[in-house]
């Protein structure tokens, strides 16, 4: 009975991390499918609204003086633009943030050095109290390390007043550090597939997709609507994705507009960075699952978006699953001929996966040649396995409900 239960073990696993490989083979289906979209760019009426530029910092010195430079650049009336720097920093980065925010106003640029007296909530708490000090109607924001280009707002915004529907507009991110070394170039193939595929993918699906913190603007209706910014899951922005669809909203994903932002260089930075990812999502589908099965959503936005937040489940899944295959070949002495075919399988799906994201995006991209993407790509499922031993426990905790504090990665100002 025991080798029975042990068995039936593998076998779900097996299922499982299937079924996520096909949520992938989807999005690289259509990636070839959909026709390109050559619409012209929208253009910016005559009375531009007010803009709210939001940049929550923490501690990271090395990359504030240069955020609030890059927005002070951005191309904007200045009258209707305000920056705040919401700055819950206890180190020499408040003093930093203090000189750039009065060189920016002494540029006539309406800046404001916000602080809190406690981290409560932090960044989801911070992006709410800079929104209690202004009412503009439109909120961009970007983590401190983000540098647009000073065309960046009028792009984005323009997709966004083109949309009267749509709660926030995103835009893709390069990464300036993307060349520094093996595991950077590792994590930029792996983004790109993210941002080139299936971003790209869900938002021409009309499926919801995500807000990845940083590089975008919300519609400050939309997120009033959905109930504002929320705490208490570490995704804070995908948690406002989700409310502000089930509002009735949407989102536009912009993949050629973008900002440039940083990768972690060490490995240990990545992990913990992707355990608070990793976790969030979990959360995130404790939290909204339910309301999203309850909701009217087409079939294939409710399917696409449960597996897209158990897809970090591949972790532990990746974990017990080979585990439990070594106690099955020990206790029958062989390895099952189901679990043979499975393994083949798995195998097949997994590279299908990998090729399938990493070459769209890299061709799409246009990276670079044939020979240097493989030697990139051959590096990404080292990665996966190291984060399936390193953060499988993590997951399975968020899946029960243990809560874990909020920590930023450590920004160089590469």
């Amino acid at each position: 009975m025991l080798l029975f239960l042990i068995d039936l073990l593998v076998f779900l696993c097996l299922a499982a991390q299937v079924a996520i490989a096909a949520y992938f083979l989807y999005l690289v289906y259509w990636l070839f499918e959909l026709p390109r979209d050559e619409k012209p760019a929208p253009a910016l009426p005559a009375e531009l609204p007010r803009v709210l530029v939001q940049v929550p910092v923490y501690n990271e010195p090395l990359v504030v003086e240069r955020s609030m430079a890059a927005m002070g650049a951005l191309d904007w009336p200045h009258d209707r633009l305000t920056i705040q720097l919401l700055d819950d920093s206890n180190d020499i980065t408040s003093d930093i943030a203090a000189h750039a925010i009065a060189r920016l106003r002494k540029a006539g640029i309406d800046a404001h050095h916000v602080r809190r007296s406690d981290r409560g909530g932090f960044k989801a708490g911070a992006l709410a109290a800079g929104l209690a000090l202004d009412d503009a109607p439109y909120v961009a924001v970007f983590d401190a390390d983000f540098v647009p280009a000073p065309g960046w707002l009028k792009e984005a915004m323009a997709a966004m007043l083109a949309n009267p529907r749509a709660a926030f507009v995103q835009t893709r991110i390069e990464w300036g550090n993307g060349e520094r070394n093996w595991l950077t170039r590792a994590q930029r193939l792996m983004q790109d597939a993210h941002f080139a595929v299936e971003q790209d993918v869900r938002a021409r699906r009309g499926v919801p997709f995500q807000f990845n913190g940083t590089g975008g603007i919300w519609r400050r209706a939309a997120v009033e609507e959905a109930g504002g910014w929320s705490h208490d899951t570490l995704s804070e922005d995908l948690d406002l994705v989700l409310r502000t669809y089930l509002k009735g909203w949407t989102g536009v994903f912009l993949v050629d507009t973008h900002v440039v932002g940083e990768l972690p260089q060490k490995v240990e930075d990545f992990g913990a960075q992707q355990s608070r990812w990793s976790k969030g999502f979990v959360q995130v589908a404790r939290k909204l699952l339910g309301p999203i099965w309850k909701s009217a959503w087409p079939t294939e936005a409710k399917l696409t978006t449960t597996v897209a937040l158990g897809q970090q489940l591949i972790f532990p899944l990746l974990v017990v699953g080979a585990l439990a295959l070594v106690v099955s070949i020990v206790g029958h002495g062989r390895l099952l001929g189901i679990f043979r075919f499975g393994l083949w399988l798995w195998l097949a799906g997994m590279l299908a996966v990998l090729f399938g994201m990493t070459w769209g995006a890299y061709r799409k991209l246009k990276r670079g040649g044939t020979a240097r993407y493989l030697v990139t790509a051959a590096s990404v499922p080292a990665l996966i396995v190291y984060l399936a031993v390193a953060n499988a426990a993590a997951i399975v905790g968020a899946g029960f409900g243990k809560k874990t504090e909020f920590n930023r990665t450590p920004k160089t100002g590469t």
